[in-house]
């Protein structure tokens, strides 16, 4: 893909995979440039949100972003905190980030997942304005949906290696399974 296919999927919206019954879902932080351009959630390669998956057992293989469909099969499902896409997730406002939190709220309400698992524990505290999250399960709930911090599997985000993310993905996978 060229710089300039890039640089016209800024700020195009990419659609939710969403379903019926879920019982995680996914959200990131915004779409990237490559995801935007392509329409498949966590596309750009060096992202680890798809190998951490299947790593953590969500998945029974490693799906391509083509195959996100399939997520639902599972119980599964991606959104974002803010829906528009750029290229970093530094070009996003506080107040994106609180608009996007406000709209994820009604989004949870209407599907009503078991769990929201936001990647990004940053862009949930500052969409939901609770600055002292940490990663792991919140206490905060939207209705019955329960609310798990992730780390971004962003491959910017270091610190966070592709085992330390599936054992995190993986706690998850655990309380969602216990729970129903």
């Amino acid at each position: 893909m060229t710089p300039a296919e890039l640089e016209a999927a800024r700020d195009r919206l990419v659609p939710d995979v969403v379903g019926d019954g879920l019982r995680v879902l996914f959200c990131g932080i915004n779409p990237g440039l490559m995801t935007a351009a392509t329409g498949h959630h966590f596309a750009r390669p060096g992202n680890r949100f798809w190998p951490t998956l299947h790593a953590s057992g969500f998945t029974p293989r490693q799906l391509h972003p083509s195959e996100q469909t399939e997520l639902v099969r599972y119980g599964l499902g991606i959104t974002n905190v803010v829906a528009r896409a750029s290229a970093r997730a530094d070009e996003l406002s506080d107040e994106e980030y609180r608009a996007g939190g406000r709209i994820l709220e009604e989004k949870v309400l209407r599907l009503r997942p078991r769990w929201l698992a936001v990647a990004g524990v940053t862009a949930y505290r500052v969409a939901f304005g609770d600055k002292k999250a940490k990663i792991g399960p919140q206490t905060r709930t939207i209705g019955n949906t329960r609310i798990w911090a992730l780390p971004n599997p962003s491959g910017l985000n270091a610190h966070w290696t592709l085992a330390t993310m599936a054992e995190e993905y993986g706690r998850l996978r655990a309380a969602a399974e216990a729970d129903g």
